[in-house]
């Protein structure tokens, strides 16, 4: 198995885009796969149930037969940081829940697993814990997501240098384009692939679609 966590330069960059297209490229790929969020906030009442839309995409894209209960373990109704949530909701996020989440998932052998984290690198969810902890105790290679907006160098940068500094390794990173009109957007890729400690892996051009998925395919093999 081949597993990996997303995540990305700042909250809204698409992570969830991504990591869904990836997620479809490997079922084109043939490999058996599935994504993984393991804490939400910003959900909705459904068939009586918090559902989250960004775990709803990974939950489609995955090709294994799981739940979205599954998909994402721990939902929280407020938008607000999974920390917050949490405590208005009189819960708190253990580490082991989430590992042992991770490792159910695991245990089904998918070919390629994406677990995606909320917001950027260094979040909170609570009581000392933190996102990259769970990274670092799965020991999982880490994919960044750069949304290409203006603030994407400093985002892009400080992302980098934070995994590095909790010893996980980059595998490489998404330059996922946000709207048609960067302005200057060849010359921020230029300085992000010259500056950033790991290679590009793709490039999602604005309005992806079904042809984009195709094009992931080579960059899913390559990481599987």
């Amino acid at each position: 198995m081949h597993a990996y966590f997303v995540t990305g330069t700042d909250t809204e960059v698409g992570k969830t885009f991504v990591s869904s297209l990836l997620l479809q490229a490997a079922a084109q790929s043939g490999f058996s796969s599935v994504g993984f969020k393991p804490v939400s906030a910003g959900c909705e009442v459904i068939d009586g149930m918090l559902s989250n839309e960004d775990a709803r995409a990974l939950h489609a894209a995955s090709s294994l037969p799981v739940s979205l209960q599954e998909v994402n373990p721990v939902t929280l109704e407020p938008p607000v940081a999974p920390h917050i949530a949490a405590e208005l909701a009189g819960l708190k996020i253990e580490k082991e829940d989430l590992i042992k989440g991770y490792e159910h998932l695991a245990g089904m052998h998918p070919d390629f697993m994406l677990m995606e984290g909320a917001g950027g690198w260094r979040l909170p969810l609570g009581n000392g814990l933190w996102m990259p902890q769970i990274v670092q105790a799965l020991k999982l290679d880490v994919i960044v997501v750069v949304g290409m907006r203006l603030g994407c160098l400093n985002h892009a940068v400080l992302t980098c240098e934070a995994i590095l500094k909790d010893g996980l390794n980059i595998k490489g990173w998404v330059a996922n384009q946000l709207s048609a009109d960067m302005p200057v957007y060849d010359e921020n890729l230029a300085t992000l692939k010259a500056v950033l400690p790991a290679p590009m892996l793709a490039e999602i051009p604005f309005g992806a679609d079904k042809n984009t998925v195709a094009d992931l395919v080579s960059t899913v093999q390559k990481l599987a």
